[in-house]
């Protein structure tokens, strides 16, 4: 029992010192500019039901009240697809840990609260940010965040009536500092 259990504890520690070293060879092997995994990110595309239309903060709520269901400020969203995209574009040493990142917003329609619902997929406009940051260490990142003001897109891109709040968007323009902290695994 005791052998069977000396033996059970050598190969867990020779293993894990196996692929210690395998880390160390995939790293030291890895190229230094633009790596094979130099981009992570993800897609998005979202859908509004009736009733619950995205804001881009462009028209008052009660814009109905200035023109009905032919009001002219109907930047009211029903689609937004949006994405976020990391670069890592170093693969070895201290640079490694260093990324920059862009998250774009987009958003799609024409509508307004309590007088007009439609599927259209009229252009309003987008709102981006980017940035770039760094990993340092046991799950947290440093970030530093630029976010743009909302930038209007087609005929959206003028004044458009007395509902029209102007152009600053949801969140106006910022800058920011921050720190992510990452925890748990994902199960895929």
């Amino acid at each position: 029992m005791k052998l069977k259990l000396l033996w059970i504890v050598l190969c867990l520690l020779l293993s894990g010192v196996a692929q210690a070293q395998e880390s160390r060879m995939r790293e030291s092997s890895e190229r230094m500019f633009f790596p094979h995994d130099t981009l992570w990110g993800y897609g998005e595309f979202d859908l509004a039901p009736p009733h619950n239309e995205i804001d881009p903060n462009i028209c008052r709520a009660d814009a109905g009240n200035f023109g009905g269901v032919n009001a002219a400020c109907t930047a009211f969203a029903r689609y937004m697809i949006s994405g976020y995209v990391e670069a890592h574009p170093f693969g070895r040493g201290v640079w490694r840990k260093l990324f920059v990142f862009g998250e774009p917003r987009f958003v799609f329609g024409r509508n307004v609260p309590q007088t007009l619902y439609t599927w259209s997929f009229d252009a309003i406009g987008v709102e981006n940010s980017w940035g770039f940051g760094g990993f340092l260490g046991k799950g947290f990142e440093l970030r530093m965040t630029q976010h743009f003001l909302f930038s209007r897109l087609g005929a959206r891109d003028q004044n458009l009536g007395a509902a029209d709040l102007g152009p600053n968007g949801p969140w106006g323009r910022y800058n920011m500092i921050g720190v992510r902290k990452y925890f748990g695994q994902r199960r895929y």
